[in-house]
């Protein structure tokens, strides 16, 4: 995956310095949440990871009005730096108008090969700032119409349940919000099934004795 671009040295106001922190901010707030999240549902290396986000939401203003990519490249980054670390894939979620299909690595499709690619370059304005973002900045992007992802991080309230695995754990992080934005998160786990002889430990199996008559 290619670095995110650096972005130049802002000063000279008061103005400009707050804002420099607040964008600090946010790319260190979702570098822990992600960072939680990969913890507590034990995200592995292959595994997805569905990314939704508002960047209008972040800065405080209705989903899809106000989009940026000055903030789409601070949440890329601390993304990235969790991915780095833990080796799941993101799929980052695109807006409505694209009927929230999903960026991903091209490498990721032959893993998964149910997944189908469709022909479209996702842009701020049709698909989202975050998005657009990152399929300008993968190696070799690719958008796909749906995934089943194992974990997922929702900025904005931009609805990823759609591309998650069953079951959804919801997993409350302890920063709440991203910049103006409220996160959500969730992983998964395999369906339990059976009736009340049913065990789902190792402990429990070996304990188990009998058969099923």
């Amino acid at each position: 995956m290619r670095p995110a671009d650096e972005i130049p040295e802002v000063g000279g106001t008061e103005s400009d310095d707050r804002r420099q922190v607040e964008l600090d901010k946010i790319e260190a707030d979702v570098e822990t949440v992600l960072s939680e999240l990969v913890e507590a549902g034990r995200v592995e290396a292959g595994q997805i990871v569905v990314v939704g986000t508002s960047t209008s939401e972040v800065l405080g203003r209705h989903i899809g009005t106000s989009g940026t990519i000055e903030v789409a490249e601070r949440l890329y980054r601390g993304i990235m730096r969790v991915r780095a670390k833990t080796g799941f894939y993101p799929a980052f979620q695109c807006c409505e108008h694209l009927n929230r299909a999903l960026v991903i690595e091209r490498e990721l499709m032959s893993r998964y090969p149910v997944l189908e690619p469709v022909s479209v370059i996702p842009v701020p304005r049709a698909g989202g700032s975050m998005a657009a973002y990152a399929y300008r900045h993968f190696q070799q992007p690719v958008v796909v119409e749906e995934i089943a992802a194992h974990a997922g991080i929702d900025i904005g309230g931009t609805l990823i349940g759609m591309h998650l695995r069953r079951v959804a754990v919801p997993l409350r992080p302890s920063i709440r919000f991203i910049g103006q934005a409220p996160v959500q998160m969730a992983y998964t786990r395999p369906k339990l099934i059976g009736g009340v002889r049913a065990v789902y430990s190792e402990e429990a199996a070996n304990e188990a004795n009998g058969s099923c008559s």
